[in-house]
Parts: structure tokens; C-alpha cells; sequence
């Protein structure tokens, strides 16, 4: 049976510590990378054909697309359809695991929406302390 704890126990300060290992790092950077997030928004409203995704998402190359789709269908979070249309196309959708990522994902985009402001502010403040003062940047 895998080591895969659900939480880590209480510190000494009361609180979970969060660890995270490498087979966790590799999903989330699969899941959360910029077109997966796009892909995800998209088929989470509908299922969808390739050229449905391309148009949806027109700044994603048509290798970057498939990769990210290949991926996503890897981890189960979508799945691919072979409909019987003539010519023969493919489905893109959302699995029932891939509807679980959705809560977390809304969280997290919360959270960046309520804190970019000040994140914002900080960014500033390094670049003005590492680069200098610079209007152009």
C-alpha cells in the first residue's frame, strides 16, 4: 500500500504541517499550469472538439494544446471520446475526478484575485530595491 498520508500531525504549534512530495509537485504543476487551467475553465462548461478548445483558447499552439490535453487525460481529470460522425472526431470532457479539482481551483484563483493588490505593491517594492526606481518597467 503507498505512504500517502491525508495530513501530516499537528506541530507543536497546533497546526498541520503541509508536505508536500514530489509525486504531489509533478501533479499540481501538471494540473495548474497556464493551459491546463484554460482547458479545465473551458470543459468544465462543456464538452469540446479540438478546433472548439483551439478557438476557445487562441493563444495556445495547436502542440501545446495536445500536450496539455495528453497530459490532463493521463491523470484522469478529462477524457477523450471517439464520436461515430463522419469524418470520425474526438470529444474532449471533464471526469468525475476532474470535477473535484474544480473547488480547489476556485479557491485558489479567489485567493490571487483578493491578494494581487498586494502582491502587486510587494513586487514593486523588490524590483525598487534590487533594480532601482525605473517608470518603464
Amino acid at each position: 500500500m503507498p505512504d500517502t498520508p491525508a495530513a501530516a500531525p499537528p506541530s507543536p504549534r497546533g497546526e498541520h504541517e503541509l508536505r508536500i512530495d514530489a509525486a504531489s509537485r509533478e501533479l499540481l504543476g501538471q494540473v495548474l499550469d497556464k493551459w491546463s487551467l484554460s482547458v479545465l475553465n473551458e470543459l468544465c462548461e462543456a464538452p469540446s472538439r479540438f478546433n472548439e478548445l483551439r478557438r476557445a483558447i487562441p493563444a495556445v499552439s495547436q502542440k501545446s494544446l495536445t500536450s496539455t490535453l495528453r497530459r490532463l487525460e493521463r491523470n484522469g481529470i478529462i477524457e477523450r471520446r471517439m464520436l461515430s460522425t463522419r469524418p470520425v472526431s474526438v470529444e474532449y470532457r471533464i471526469t468525475p475526478l476532474g470535477k473535484t479539482v474544480r473547488e480547489p481551483i476556485d479557491g485558489l484563483l479567489e485567493w490571487a484575485s483578493t491578494h494581487l493588490p498586494a502582491i502587486d505593491a510587494a513586487r514593486e517594492r523588490f524590483d525598487d530595491e534590487v533594480l532601482g526606481p525605473d517608470e518603464d518597467r
